[in-house]
């Protein structure tokens, strides 16, 4: 039991070090929270998204690892020399941040149905989140063995509770994260997880 919860923390952790990255995903779901705009369906939409495709992950790279042991090590070696390169890039935001923060201004959407194809589109078309989800995340729940689902919801649990939080809670959210300080914040206890766990990962290898 104490396994599994330490697997789902574990999971936790990671995705949401991954999510709360600064993006035009997160500056969407945070303006349509400040305007109360077909709010609901955003959120759904991005925490569904990143279950689907943790769950690719998760069973792709798991099957690969149990059909060739051998790709464990490669998996491992190649996850996390990207966990070291994304580490570096948000302790690079530190040292040298956007003076704008995460901006919420823009054209509203205008319907229901533009959101929804605005949010899709954010998640589906961007190549970070595959990157994240799919790879990193499968790489990472991979090592885990037979507790990679669990790591796995985990990660999913994370997404949910971030978008909850950044949609439904903009009005207050929106005052702190506009700004650039909290992201230097956000992206410091990023550089310090991807970097941990990337050194983990590779020495594990």
């Amino acid at each position: 039991m104490s396994s599994a919860l330490t697997a789902a923390a574990a999971g936790f952790g990671t995705g949401l070090s991954l999510i709360v990255a600064i993006g035009a995903q997160n500056a969407f779901v945070l303006r349509q929270g400040i305007r109360r705009d077909t709010v609901l369906a955003v959120v759904g939409i991005c925490a569904l998204s990143d279950a689907v495709l943790i769950s690719l992950g998760v069973g792709g790279v798991g099957a690969v690892v149990v059909a060739w042991p051998g790709a464990l090590r490669a998996v491992g070696l190649i996850g996390g020399a990207f966990l070291l390169c994304y580490g570096a890039l948000a302790a690079r935001r530190v040292l040298r941040p956007d003076a704008g923060g995460l901006r919420t201004q823009g054209p509203p959407a205008g319907s229901r149905r533009r959101a929804v194809l605005t949010c899709l589109a954010l998640t589906w078309l961007n190549p970070h989140v595959y990157l994240d989800t799919v790879f990193l995340l499968g790489s990472l729940a991979a090592d885990r063995g037979p507790l990679r689902w669990t790591f796995g919801l985990g990660a999913a649990l994370a997404s949910l509770c971030w978008f909850t939080a950044l949609g439904f809670g903009a009005r207050p959210l929106g005052r702190v994260l506009t700004g650039p300080r909290a992201w230097r914040v956000l992206d410091g206890l990023v550089a310090v997880t991807m970097i941990t766990l990337g050194v983990l990962l590779v020495a594990g290898s």
